[in-house]
């Protein structure tokens, strides 16, 4: 799987976290969310922490995935 990219954030002064996708709003963090944020992509991968914490990190395979025979029980 490819590793995420294209996401970019912005820490305002008054604690609002803004995480954007290639230019797009992809969510808001306030609070003690936008804090935690903020100390795990300092601490790892930025690009994959933003991508966790704005859920897109399913590219639309799992359907494609599930229905392989591997991966039928």
């Amino acid at each position: 799987m490819p590793s995420p990219h294209g996401f970019q954030y912005e820490a305002h002064p008054d604690g609002t976290v803004r995480i954007t996708h290639h230019g797009r709003p992809a969510t808001t963090l306030r609070g003690p969310r936008a804090d935690e944020f903020l100390t795990e992509v300092e601490s790892s991968d930025p690009q994959l922490a933003m991508a966790r914490w704005t859920g897109n990190y399913k590219h639309g395979n799992e359907r494609t995935a599930r229905n392989h025979p591997r991966n039928r029980r």
